[in-house]
């Protein structure tokens, strides 16, 4: 069984606060992911050897800068997975925080403390990061609403970078309008399109386990919808190799200079996946964009600002805490199949806390065209359960 830890990992002797206590998020409480930097606290990204060598930051992000601003109270650094290269939630280092929605498995990663903090309602926003999906997969397997950005729309300045052009800010909340007053501090008000399209892609729902699928279908409204696939013929695992390579390279550019004179203790599948992106050459990686700039044009041709794209968040729900690692790779390598679409595009994407498949949460996703982030928020009203004090 897993070592389980607090959800946080540094709680502050007083709140972190702004100079607008009357803003869109007065009074509410955040847990901040602790890959970003706030002035006079070390930035530890899940990995001691991390916290040890840079010590304490001199500057705020400006993603944390936002939040105080529009009246939140920050209340301390959450725990995530070593430098943000996992999706399960699995710390060898400093532990697995509890998944309060389903204690006996794992809480999704790698904003793992962020999610696990708002379930357990210690805070109303949790600040996660996203790259591969640690937004997204532990807003599902935590039964939490959550928000991956379109990319460039929140800077991710002052964040411990992990792929860049994948890596977005990106948060977590229990109700769908909560989430709407964190969007409203970084994106204005838009027009809503008079008709929302909605396309079901068979390919990507068919990656669900046949009993997610099912839960999750019985769970739907009623809508006029297409459910072509998305990938327009292409396998679906080759859009998942094109990011593994791209991401891969990516990140040992960015971390493998420090890695290679700190030899940091990482913990089993962290250092696995750190030594296969070492030795991803600068070909692979050149196939790769090429790979992914036809994907991208691909989505941008095939999704319109009207179109929604519906789909389940994962392929299952969150893993026992008892799952062996080998075992938690092959669902880390199936959910990555869904996550990576929004990925290789830059395209916003909500889930919602839908439905429970084996007593566990599992999420819908709604993505859609790049900056129509609002427009998901607003649809998603279409989809989100009704909160139990209302039924």
């Amino acid at each position: 069984m897993l070592a389980t830890c607090d959800p946080f990992i540094a709680r502050f002797d007083r709140p972190l606060l702004g100079e607008n206590p009357t803003g869109a998020l007065a009074g509410m409480r955040v847990g901040v992911k602790d890959g970003f930097d706030i002035a006079g606290q070390v930035t530890g990204a899940g990995c001691p050897e991390w916290a040890k060598f840079h010590g304490v930051a001199t500057k705020t992000s400006p993603v944390v800068r936002a939040l105080l601003d529009a009246g939140a109270e920050i209340i301390g650094k959450t725990q995530m997975d070593e430098l943000a290269y996992s999706l399960m939630g699995v710390n060898a280092r400093y532990g697995t925080p509890v998944n309060p929605a389903a204690p006996d498995r794992v809480p999704g990663g790698s904003s793992s403390g962020s999610a696990a903090g708002v379930a357990a309602g210690l805070v109303e926003i949790g600040l996660g990061s996203d790259t591969g999906g640690s937004i997204r997969l532990p807003a599902s397997f935590c039964g939490l609403f959550g928000w991956r950005p379109t990319h460039g729309l929140i800077s991710g300045d002052k964040l411990v970078p992990l792929a860049p052009s994948y890596d977005t800010p990106g948060f977590f909340t229990r109700d769908l309008g909560t989430m709407a007053a964190v969007a409203s501090v970084f994106q204005s008000a838009q027009t809503s399109a008079e008709q929302v399209n909605f396309w079901l892609p068979s390919d990507l729902w068919s990656l669900a386990e046949e009993g997610v699928s099912a839960a999750l279908r019985a769970a739907l409204p009623v809508v006029e919808h297409r459910s072509d696939p998305i990938s327009r013929g292409d396998d679906l695992a080759g859009w998942l190799e094109v990011f593994r390579i791209h991401q891969g390279y990516e990140i040992w550019q960015t971390l493998g200079p420090w890695i290679i004179q700190n030899q940091p203790n990482f913990g089993p599948g962290i250092r696995e996946r750190f030594e296969t992106a070492s030795r991803i050459t600068r070909q692979d990686f050149d196939l790769a964009v090429e790979r992914r700039y036809n994907i991208r044009a691909h989505l941008e041709k095939a999704i319109d600002s009207k179109t929604v794209i519906v789909f389940p968040t994962s392929p299952g729900a969150a893993p026992l805490r008892s799952t062996q690692q080998g075992d938690l790779e092959v669902l880390r390598n199936a959910a990555l199949t869904m996550l990576c679409v929004a990925g290789h595009a830059g395209l916003p994407q909500i889930t919602i806390p839908l439905t429970t498949y084996a007593s566990a949460p599992v999420g819908l996703s709604l993505a859609g065209a790049r900056g129509t982030d609002h427009l998901l928020l607003e649809t998603a009203q279409i989809f989100a359960p009704v909160p139990r004090d209302r039924e």
